[in-house]
This record gives C-alpha cells, structure tokens and sequence, in this order.
C-alpha cells in the first residue's frame, strides 16, 4: 500500500485515470497530454490493461507503439510471460509502486486503460486474497463447465458466495473459476476475504465515450488492421513456443479465436468476425462497470471531433483540477 503524504486531503498526491472502452483512443490521448502538460508537470503512465502485462503479445493487445513509449514512459506493460499468472493482489501491488515512484520523481501518474478489475484495485484499494493458482483444480472447473455450462458454476458460486455471485459478470470463466477457487481452497468466500483500504491518492477519474455505432465501426477497422500488420503470424508464433490454448493469456480477443482457425475449427474469415463480435460484446460489458462505478467525468470523443480537441479539453480538466487544490 502506498504511503501516506500526510496533511489535508486535498493535499494528497494526484492521480489521473483515463478510462474507457477498447480501442476509443486513450494511448492516444495520454500521450498528447504529456505534451500538453509539459509545463505543469511531466506526465507518466500506469497501464491499467490486462493483456497488455504480457511480453510476446503485441499486435493483439494493441500495445503503444515504440514512438508512443519514447514519448512517454509507460509502466505494467510486457512484465509477465504469457503463461505466468498476475494475480489482482500482484498488479496492484506493482501499480502503487509505480505510482509512487513517479511521484517521488514529481511527475503526474496517468492511470490508463479499460480494464475495470484494476481501477478499481487501485482507487478503492480491494485486496483481494493472496491464493496461489491451483492448476488440477482449476482444469476440473473448466472441464465442468465445458460438460455443465458455466452457468452450473455460477449456480455452484452463488451457494457458496452469494456475494460473489452477484459482483462478477456471469459470462466471464476466469472471474467465476477464480472465486469459486477461492472459496473451495479457503473454505470461506472469496468476498469475505476481501479488504478495502483505499490509498492516500486525490483522483480524477476522465472517461471516455462515443456513439457506439461509430466506435463498434471503428474497431472493425482496427481489427482489420491488426490482420494485416500479422496478427495471425503473432498468434502461431505464440502456440509454436509452447503456450497452450488453455492459458488465460491466450484466452484474449484475437487470440482465442485466431487459435480456432489455426485448429481448424473455423475458417478464417469466420474467426475474424468472431474476433469483431466478440470485441462488441467486451466494449459492452466495460459499459457494465463504467455505469456501475460512476466518477467519471466524460469527453465524448465523437463530438469533440478531432484528436487535438480532445487532449486540448482533457489538458483543460486536468490543470483546473490541479490548480483547484
């Protein structure tokens, strides 16, 4: 846990979140406004993404670019292989180091990504308990809810931690195997394991939106561009080192229906509209948690019409904000 500054709230350190769903342009944004605000005070980012933690995994993931980390210094990206595991407990650790780090440098932490699991670790300070994997127990899961359906997993969830149950979204395997986990290996439900404790951090929280039309038609494109910068070459070099389909790594958008095609359980051009309806279903339920959590102040990127206006309207939030306290 970060240490405490001390002194009046509103004295306590800073930290900008720049939130969002995949692909709405916020690698994009954070590195404009480390130009922006150059002269406030020099800008870092946290990845708060949790595929991008994985080395090997590029184009899939979307990562910044070279340009983009040369013009900005980007923490919690390619810091795990893609068959280790970072537990929840693992990033936020590593996100509070980080943070601290960049302000004991006086530097202003950017906090970006879409992955609601991690924001929220980070602002409210949920420790989530320090459980090692249990590989044969997790592989009996998976078999259970290939033979069952995973809605016989969260029935199983919802007995033994209604809470739980209630929290994790009942589509997503890995969340629903992990408490029941949890809960099994314990004896005690995972959400009573949980402690908050939210760190010594005044926070921003930036949120960013479009019609989602317009963003579903601008991540086919993306998709479309990541097939021609290798994707599929990305995906089989993976399996040929080793990784297996199973890893949670290789479950990821792209990867996992890539990994269909090259089994031959789809054609391509199947797995790459799966890809596409698949990211549709991910942006909306990031929309789950963005309504969910609620302290977000939005830009609506569409109506802002260009990049520069966006960054030009964040850069305006973060100064006032900065200025107010």
């Amino acid at each position: 846990m970060p240490s405490s500054p001390g002194g009046e709230p509103d004295r306590a350190p800073p930290l900008v979140v720049i939130a969002g769903p995949t692909g709405i342009g916020k690698t994009a944004l954070a590195v404009g406004l480390a130009g922006a605000l150059r002269e406030v005070k020099p800008v870092e980012v946290v990845s708060a993404d949790s595929r991008q933690i994985y080395r090997r995994m590029d184009i899939g993931t979307a990562k910044p670019t070279p340009a983009e980390r040369a013009a900005v210094p980007h923490h919690l990206i390619d810091i795990v292989d893609p068959d280790d595991t970072l537990t929840l407990a693992g990033y936020q650790r590593l996100a509070y180091a980080a943070i601290d780090a960049i302000h004991a440098r006086g530097g202003l932490p950017l906090l970006v990504g879409g992955a609601g699991q991690y924001i929220t670790a980070v602002l409210e300070g949920w420790s989530a308990p320090e459980v090692p994997p249990d590989p044969a127990l997790r592989a009996a899961l998976e078999a259970e809810a290939r033979e069952r359906g995973l809605a016989a997993l969260v029935d199983r969830l919802r007995t033994l931690d209604p809470v739980s149950a209630e929290r994790i979204d009942p589509k997503n395997t890995r969340r629903v195997i992990r408490a029941l986990e949890v809960c099994l290996n314990t004896g005690q439900p995972f959400s009573a394991q949980r402690r908050r404790q939210p760190p010594p951090y005044r926070a921003l929280e930036i949120g960013l939106t479009m019609d989602r039309e317009l963003l579903y038609t601008r991540l086919d494109a993306r998709i479309d561009r990541m097939m021609e910068h290798g994707l599929l070459e990305e995906v089989r070099a993976l399996h040929r080192r080793g990784y297996g389909w199973a890893l949670p790594s290789m479950s990821g958008l792209g990867y996992a229906q890539l990994g269909a095609h090259l089994r031959g359980e789809a054609t391509l051009d199947e797995a790459v509209q799966a890809i596409k309806r698949d990211t549709r279903g991910f942006v909306r339920r990031q929309y789950t948690w963005f309504r969910r959590h609620g302290a977000l102040s939005w830009l609506d990127v569409g109506a802002l019409g260009s990049p520069d206006a966006l960054v030009s309207a964040a850069a305006s939030m973060i100064r006032g904000w900065l200025g107010a306290a």
